[in-house]
């Protein structure tokens, strides 16, 4: 086990859950962020996110990231990042696994329609449903809605991309409920699960905007890391071809930018002087983060890749037709709730907002494909490109 500074989040130190728990029953050795990342693999938002999109909406090729691969591969690269900086890496692997549960199916696309949809009533966004659906959608346990996380899981996904100086509303509910410190900067954990998600959806999109044939390898070369990166594959693997070079770019690109993290990270801590993790909170500044020359060579890939893939006009026909399936579906459940089934329609308010919310919640926790067969049932067929 690697020795953990003394900034790191500690178990021991939890601020606690919002409601208290037995501690007689039988749930084996496992510390308060053990725990919280194996309520979150065993939540029903968790297993949803197998059938979410993560680029390609209800991709049919069974290669291409979906939420819920991605969520293991920001995992993966969070521990990696915690260890070498001596945080605690269960809390990150929370953090990691936990921070898209709150998308709506076809991403970014259903998330704009349900935000159109509750226009005057507060709107939508993913990051504050991932909060409204940990604490209250979920209801696993007997005596309280929700997982009843540690507060520093909870505030670690409300503030993983830093302060939240205005919080929408379930944000806000949630802050209301168990308050989380929102105007400062969250735990180095929950920082480093924010950018080992950029680190992760960098590059896999990469890779899978390749298999889908939406980017060019000849493309790519326009952006200077990728470039330099393959130069330096080519050189070390010469006559080889390009598609058994390609899963090396990857991993070289990732691994450049994880340990440019890491030492810009060891740099900042250092210079900070932060010794605790009360430290941290009062920084008042990101202490984990690439070097300013790393930082403008992603923020240029991230650039490309949304020129060439994210808004190829394929994805763009494909979004378009997500938006008209979610909002179509909205609409169906406002004029006759029942179609939500017998639970959701008794729980359904009688006013709004949360009529109109309640139902928001019911259309997020869709997968892809069960929003493609709710369209079909309720409003009729759809011409949705599902694969590639």
């Amino acid at each position: 086990m690697s020795v953990r500074a003394s900034y790191a989040a500690d178990p021991a130190a939890s601020r606690g859950r919002a409601h208290a728990e037995e501690q007689a029953t039988p749930r084996g050795p496992r510390d308060a962020f053990q725990r919280d990342r194996d309520r979150i693999i065993h939540s029903i938002s968790f297993r949803r996110l197998r059938h979410k999109t993560q680029v390609f909406i209800a991709p049919d090729g069974d290669h291409f990231r979906v939420r819920l691969t991605h969520s293991l591969e920001v995992a993966q690269i969070g521990r990696t990042v915690a260890r070498e900086l001596g945080l605690n890496e269960d809390l990150t692997e929370a953090l990691c696994l936990a921070h898209d549960i709150g998308h709506p199916p076809f991403g970014h696309a259903g998330e704009d329609a349900l935000k159109a949809a509750l226009a005057g009533q507060g709107g939508f966004c993913h990051n504050g449903h991932t909060l409204r659906a940990l604490m209250v959608v979920e209801r696993p346990y007997p005596r309280f809605d929700g997982l009843n996380l540690s507060w520093e899981t909870l505030e670690g996904l409300a503030k993983h991309n830093g302060p939240v100086a205005e919080p929408g509303w379930a944000l806000a509910a949630a802050d209301a409920s168990f308050a989380l410190d929102l105007a400062r900067w969250p735990s180095l954990e929950a920082q480093v699960a924010a950018i080992a998600d950029d680190i992760a959806y960098d590059n896999h999109d990469i890779d899978d905007g390749l298999r889908a044939g939406l980017l060019r390898l000849d493309e790519l070369m326009e952006v200077p890391l990728v470039a330099r990166l393959w130069a330096l594959v080519r050189a070390r693997f010469p006559g080889l071809p390009d598609e058994r070079l390609v899963p090396e770019l990857i991993r070289t690109q990732i691994g450049v930018m994880v340990r440019d993290l890491i030492d810009e990270s060891r740099r900042r801590i250092a210079a900070a002087g932060v010794a605790t993790l009360a430290d941290v909170h009062a920084a008042g500044v990101p202490l984990i983060g690439f070097s300013d020359a790393m930082r403008e060579e992603e923020r240029t890939l991230k650039r490309f890749m949304y020129r060439t893939l994210y808004h190829h006009p394929r994805q763009l026909a494909a979004a378009d037709a997500a938006r008209g399936i979610v909002a179509a579906l909205f609409a169906a459940y406002v004029d006759e709730p029942a179609h939500m089934g017998a639970n959701w329609a008794a729980g359904l308010p009688a006013d709004p907002p949360w009529r109109g919310r309640h139902i928001a919640d019911y259309i997020a926790g869709m997968t892809d494909r069960y929003a493609i067969r709710a369209y079909r049932a309720l409003v009729g067929p759809i011409d949705l490109p599902e694969g590639f």
